[in-house]
Formats: structure tokens, C-alpha cells, sequence
């Protein structure tokens, strides 16, 4: 019988949430039966058609409303009162160290009601979330309710802009094991819980699909544009990209941005781009689907990273599998992927300058450099990043977890 497995996410399908389908259809490739759940997302106008096969076959804990975590709540008070009563008790200790209210932590508690239900009918073993945030703790709080042993893998700024707050002593203390996609990660979250618990932390890489990049092209010679992918918002740097394009501008190098993406800070963006006199070479796509993204891959002479905090961003793999070369600062887990003058060119993170002079080799390098450094970039990243082999360790995981529990 196939591994019964439940995953759990705050918003899905997203666009920005490839690599949560990704892993889950590896799985499932690798004969575990994977139950959707998100918190949001059901009302979500998606323009990929794999998107919306996800949407299909995910349940929404929302959707229902209030009325709908009111009677799981009651049921579950019914059912376990002992269990919810310690429940509880559990959100209320975690709302002590967070900067969300007691009241918050208690529509946790309800949303962890109904998954309990779900999960009991339908026999998940092992419940995964993604996201160190509310859907670990949520996870947690199920598993107090009598739920399947659960984990969750831990990204970026998940772990490293609010730690102390997230009570991750204890969302990693009672997990059957937690993953990290980088082992810059993993070190964030080893620094806020006991020696005890560090085994328990594991890296867990997230990866492409077989096949991903066959076939691309390096960037044709003379190409001078370069991509950048993600949320227009402070974290992700598009504003110091911008003020590193107007030194490249005044060098009288030719060069176009393009900034695929949207988010709070487009309007931003989009008056300095105009105060720099930059109208002419940097441009916003707006959001983009998957072969949005692919297609504004193959136009790229590279990639550029702006970032102020991150993790290992996806599309760093996606790019490299692309035989593109990736600018992107020496922060969190970039450097174990990007090799500085072999895959791209590593900047010190936040310097302006230096991401300019980093700009500046991009464009000043040879086509066939170029092209050696693109296909040592896909090489890299396939043997790194291979996400049927990170979902088999999952699947290891995830197995243990399940053979644990039922001997316990």
C-alpha cells in the first residue's frame, strides 16, 4: 500500500510556489500518495493549466469560513477535550514568544482541527508543511490533536527574519524531522534550538524536474539583457539593482534589465527607474507563469540577484539549468551553489558598486567564456539539485516517521 502522506501550505497552487509542486509530484512519482491542503488559494486566477490541476485536488482550510473551523472546533471538543485542552495550552505558549496575538494562535488551533478530521479520514500517515511560519506551527497543533507525526521544511526569511518569535525549540522539538534546503538554512536553525534537537535538522534540497533546460541554447552573442525574478519588495533588492544599472548606464555600457515580477514596492521601483533616467533599458513584466519565466530565460545573457535576505532561491537552479550564469550576492545559501568566476559572479551583498563592477564582467565577457560558464552551470546544478533524488530522502523520512508511530 502507498505511503499516505498530507502537505500543507499557506497559499497553493502560486506561482512563487514552484518548487512546493514540484517536490510534491517527485513524490508522487516515487509512489507516495500525496493530500493537498492550504489555508488560501482557492479563489486564485491561475493562467498555468498544471496550476490548475493543482488547485483541483487541493482542500482549502478557509474556504468554509468561520462557520466551518467553528464546527470542527466543536467536534474536536467533543471528540478529544483532553487533547484539545493540552492543544491549547501549546498555542498559548507560542503566543507568548510571538508578535501575533493569543487570538491568532487560537484560529491556528481551529484550522488544525479540521486538517486533524481530514487526515483521520483519510489515513495520511505523515503530515509535511511547508514553511517555518504559521503552517509548522499548525502542523504542530495537529499532531497535539492526535494527528500523524509531522514536519516542515524551512526556506529563508522564514527562519532568519523572526526566529526568536516562532518558538522553534518547540515546533522542531516535537517534529519527526525538519528540512532546511541549504545548510546555510540549516545553520539558522540550529542556532535557536538545543544541541538535542540538531540531528533531528536536516538539508533537503529543493530541485528540477528530469529534463528541465534540455535543449536550451547559451545566450546569443551580443545578448546584453539581463533577468531578474521575484516579488518587487524590499527583501529582494530591485531598488539597489536599479541604482546599480544607472552606474552601469553612465559607463555608456549598452544593457537592458528586465524585472519579472510584481509586489508592494513596484511603484517604487518604477520612480526611481524614471529618476535615474532609466526608462529606456530597465522594464517590470508584471507577474509571469512558468513558461512566461522559461521564455524570458532563453532571451538572457545571465541572471541577476539583488537580494537582501534569502535562502537558495529557485530560480538561481532554474537559470543555471537554462546554461545561464547567475550574478547574486555571497548570502545565505547562494554560495553553495553559485561558484564565483565558474557559474557567475559573487558580490558582497548590498554593495552597490560591486554589484555594478559585477554587471560590468558579465557583459565584458566572451561569448564562448560566456557559453563555458553557462553549461558549468547546468552541470552544477543537475548533479545538485535532482528533486526525484531530494524526494527520495523525503520519502526516507517520511517512511521512518510513519514505522516510529506506529510502534510507539
Amino acid at each position: 500500500m502507498a505511503l499516505q502522506v498530507a502537505y500543507l501550505v499557506n497559499l497553493y497552487p502560486a506561482v512563487s510556489h514552484t518548487f512546493i509542486k514540484r517536490e510534491i509530484q517527485a513524490l508522487e512519482r516515487a509512489g507516495v500518495s500525496v493530500q493537498r491542503i492550504a489555508l488560501r488559494g482557492w479563489d486564485a486566477e491561475l493562467v498555468d493549466e498544471t496550476d490548475r490541476r493543482e488547485l483541483a485536488g487541493t482542500r482549502y482550510v478557509l474556504q468554509r469560513g468561520v462557520v466551518g473551523l467553528g464546527l470542527a472546533l466543536l467536534k474536536t471538543a467533543v471528540r478529544k477535550p483532553a487533547r484539545l485542552w493540552s492543544a491549547m495550552r501549546l498555542a498559548w505558549r507560542m503566543s507568548r514568544r510571538s508578535d501575533r496575538p493569543l487570538p491568532v494562535h487560537f484560529v491556528y488551533l481551529a484550522e488544525a482541527c479540521l486538517i486533524e478530521q481530514w487526515l483521520a479520514d483519510s489515513g495520511s500517515e505523515h503530515l509535511h508543511a511547508h514553511f517555518a511560519t504559521n503552517p509548522a506551527e499548525i502542523a504542530m497543533l495537529t499532531r497535539a490533536l492526535g494527528g500523524p507525526p509531522y514536519s516542515f521544511t524551512a526556506h529563508g526569511s522564514d527562519i532568519m527574519d523572526r526566529p526568536a518569535q516562532m518558538g522553534l525549540d518547540e515546533t522542531v522539538g516535537r517534529a519527526a524531522f525538519v528540512a532546511a534546503v541549504c545548510s546555510f538554512g540549516r545553520s539558522q536553525i540550529l542556532k535557536w534550538v538545543p544541541h538535542a534537537l540538531w540531528d533531528k535538522v536536516r538539508v533537503v534540497r529543493c530541485g528540477l524536474e528530469p529534463g528541465y533546460g534540455n535543449g536550451e541554447s547559451p545566450a546569443a552573442q551580443g545578448n546584453n539583457r539581463l533577468l531578474c525574478v521575484g516579488r518587487l519588495s524590499k527583501e529582494k533588492g530591485q531598488l539597489l539593482l536599479v541604482e546599480a544599472a544607472s552606474r552601469v548606464a553612465a559607463s555608456g555600457r549598452p544593457f537592458e534589465i528586465v524585472l519579472a515580477g510584481d509586489g508592494p514596492m513596484r511603484a517604487e521601483v518604477e520612480t526611481l527607474i524614471a529618476k535615474t533616467g532609466l526608462a529606456g533599458r530597465v522594464r517590470i513584466t508584471g507577474w509571469l507563469d512558468a513558461p512566461g519565466i522559461q521564455n524570458e530565460l532563453r532571451q538572457a545573457r545571465a541572471l541577476v540577484v539583488p537580494s537582501l535576505s534569502e535562502g537558495l532561491p529557485v530560480v538561481i537552479m532554474e537559470a543555471m539549468a537554462y546554461r545561464r550564469p547567475v550574478i547574486a550576492p555571497y548570502l545565505a545559501g547562494i554560495p553553495e551553489l553559485v561558484t564565483d568566476g565558474q557559474t557567475g559572479w559573487l558580490y558582497p551583498t548590498s554593495d552597490v558598486a560591486a554589484l555594478a563592477t559585477a554587471i560590468h564582467a558579465c557583459l565584458d565577457t566572451p561569448s564562448v567564456a560566456l557559453a563555458a560558464m553557462g553549461e558549468a552551470a547546468r552541470q552544477r546544478v543537475l548533479a545538485a539539485h535532482d528533486v526525484d533524488a531530494e524526494a527520495r530522502q523525503l520519502v526516507d523520512l517520511f517512511t521512518r516517521s510513519s514505522k516510529q508511530a506506529a510502534g510507539a
